[in-house]
């Protein structure tokens, strides 16, 4: 289970003084919630981090942290709260907040329209190359654009909404994201599994079902935990792929929150609970949904054939440019048949005459 930092310097009333938050880190280290979330869009959250490291920086090796870039915000004139959207290169380098040396995960936080997100994964590689980062991540992405990511180099992790009540990545409206990411290995970590405080008891949790339906509340009683323990539960019987994280500003929800990796969920009682899930009419605010299940646009002739060179053996050469577009061509040998042939001569005959200059420096690569 991990940890969203993100409570302690934004979206949760008045940040605490310093001194307060470390003493919820320092609770959070001492009974093992130490897979932390944090993002450069978060306030002073990487800043609050550093601190912390730097006076306990013996801790630092137990912690594995995750933050993120591309979200930015302003106010905006109607003086609300907008988020926007910058995944370019350039940005992906503004890692200095935290005082270390390596970052664990590091996730676009949101993709925007213009970046193709195979520039973006290329520019992480390299921070990964340079020993900056250690894994790539994406949040809020579609399955088209974590596909296309994967490609580039593997990812490790997407972030994305996913509770009882928010359950999008398991069909069309979020793109089949959750079969996406099993299929190609890559880990899930959801937030906002709490519904910003509306299953904690924070607020009326169960307005949105019948007034008759008390099927939540008795379970919740029947169990012997709190409405967000069961939704932690829950999420948990998703699979060793799915991890929750969920945020707190307080030591004693905090604890409540880890409470919930003993409680266990019987075959019946995921039954009884997914009953009432499909029967909710679930309303109300998701939150910030800027570039939700994003795509990008893509690279020019990404994966397709530049042209066929016939070489003097019986083998027909395929060109294909390579996932960073540079000068070097992959080259892949294909075995010449007599259908091949004719075709990949009409291709070539086309080719070469529309594109003798690219022909030659191919064939000198």
């Amino acid at each position: 289970m991990g940890f969203s930092l993100m409570g302690l310097s934004v979206a949760y009333g008045k940040v605490r003084s310093d001194d307060e938050r470390f003493k919820v880190l320092d609770r959070a280290w001492e009974i093992g919630a130490t897979n932390w979330d944090t993002a450069d869009l978060y306030g002073d959250n990487e800043d609050l981090i550093g601190k912390w490291f730097a006076l306990h920086p013996e801790r630092r090796q137990d912690i594995f942290l995750a933050t993120k870039f591309g979200g930015k915000a302003k106010i905006g004139p109607d003086g609300r709260f907008n988020m926007f959207a910058d995944s370019s290169p350039k940005y992906a380098r503004s890692l200095n907040r935290l005082g270390v040396d390596c970052i664990d995960l590091y996730y676009i936080h949101r993709l925007d329209e213009k970046t193709p997100v195979e520039r973006t994964i290329e520019e992480m590689v390299q921070l990964k190359n340079e020993g900056k980062i250690k894994y790539l991540g994406i949040s809020k992405c579609s399955s088209t654009t974590l596909r296309r990511a994967h490609h580039i180099h593997p990812i490790s992790a997407v972030q994305i909404e996913y509770s009882p009540w928010t359950l999008d990545i398991e069909g069309p409206s979020g793109t089949h994201l959750l079969k996406t990411a099993r299929e190609l290995g890559v880990s899930v970590f959801a937030y906002s599994l709490l519904s910003s405080g509306m299953l904690t008891g924070q607020y009326n949790s169960l307005d949105s079902f019948d007034a008759d339906d008390h099927r939540v509340k008795e379970l919740v009683a029947r169990k012997g935990c709190t409405a967000g323990q069961l939704t932690l539960a829950w999420l948990l019987t998703r699979g060793e792929s799915v991890f929750p994280i969920p945020g707190t500003k307080k030591v004693k929800y905090l604890e409540e929150t880890v409470g919930a990796l003993k409680l266990e969920l019987s075959t019946d009682d995921e039954r009884e609970l997914r009953e009432v899930i499909d029967g909710a009419d679930v309303a109300g605010s998701r939150g910030i949904t800027v570039n939700e299940f994003a795509d990008t646009p893509e690279l020019p002739n990404l994966n397709k054939p530049l042209g066929l060179l016939l070489g003097k053996s019986e083998l027909i050469y395929m060109v294909i440019p390579t996932p960073s577009q540079s000068r070097r061509i992959s080259i892949i040998e294909l075995r010449q048949q007599d259908e091949t042939s004719m075709r990949a001569k009409a291709v070539f005959k086309h080719w070469s005459t529309n594109w003798t200059g690219r022909a030659s420096g191919a064939e000198s690569d």
